[in-house]
């Protein structure tokens, strides 16, 4: 999948918050595809579910359905098996869920609440594209992502973009079975709004201070 949720976009009915801007040549989620071949197609879904992400104007965002996800990777060549997709479309959506979850942590306090909630106004896929802080981490040793996403969330007014790096991992014991994602969220340097919240946020972490 690229650019993130595999969400056709010339259909207006597919509400998903991915900008389809770049296309990149690889795809972040057909490493999670089992690569065997399917000995008769399996049903696919058509079910989407709503994510806990609000929308600008009214809702909140709507994760691909199944059948959505399989043709999108399929119109890319990724050769997606249709029972890959009830472990892949679920994954991917809670990873979705706790990126937001990890944005509304550095939003606490900072007067969201004040215009009914922070809202996620876009967001784009870069597996491609490392972050400083990856690169970095990639020449201490560290594994790299396997993918990026660059997110925008209007607080009351205030636009600020988190990037979200994404690695995988295996919990011990059991390394075929269970597979963990770790998530790398943080505002971008590229404003001062973004400067600040990390610096509040370093102090905070090393000194004890009570802002985010």
């Amino acid at each position: 999948m690229t650019g993130g949720c595999p969400v056709d976009h010339t259909n207006p009915s597919a509400s998903c918050p991915v900008e389809h801007s770049s296309t990149p040549s690889t795809s972040s989620w057909s490493r999670f595809l089992s690569g065997a071949p399917s000995s008769s197609h399996a049903p696919l879904s058509t079910d989407r579910e709503t994510s806990s992400i609000p929308r600008p104007n009214d809702g909140n965002w709507v994760y691909p359905s199944e059948a959505q996800f399989f043709a999108a990777m399929a119109r890319k060549n990724h050769n997606p098996q249709a029972a890959d997709m009830k472990t892949i479309v679920p994954i991917h959506n809670a990873v979705n869920e706790r990126a937001w979850a990890e944005i509304l942590k550095w939003e606490a306090g900072r007067g969201g609440e004040a215009c009914g909630g922070i809202k996620l106004v876009n967001f784009q896929g870069k597996p491609n594209e490392r972050s400083p802080k990856a690169r970095w981490k990639m020449l201490l040793g560290y594994s790299a992502p396997f993918d990026r996403h660059d997110w925008i969330v209007d607080r009351c007014g205030v636009r600020t973009r988190y990037i979200i790096d994404f690695y995988t991992g295996h919990s011990r014991g059991s390394p075929d079975n269970n597979l963990s994602f770790y998530l790398d969220v943080r505002p971008a340097l590229d404003n001062l709004e973004g400067v600040k919240m990390r610096a509040q946020h370093f102090f905070g972490r090393w000194f004890g201070s009570s802002s985010a």
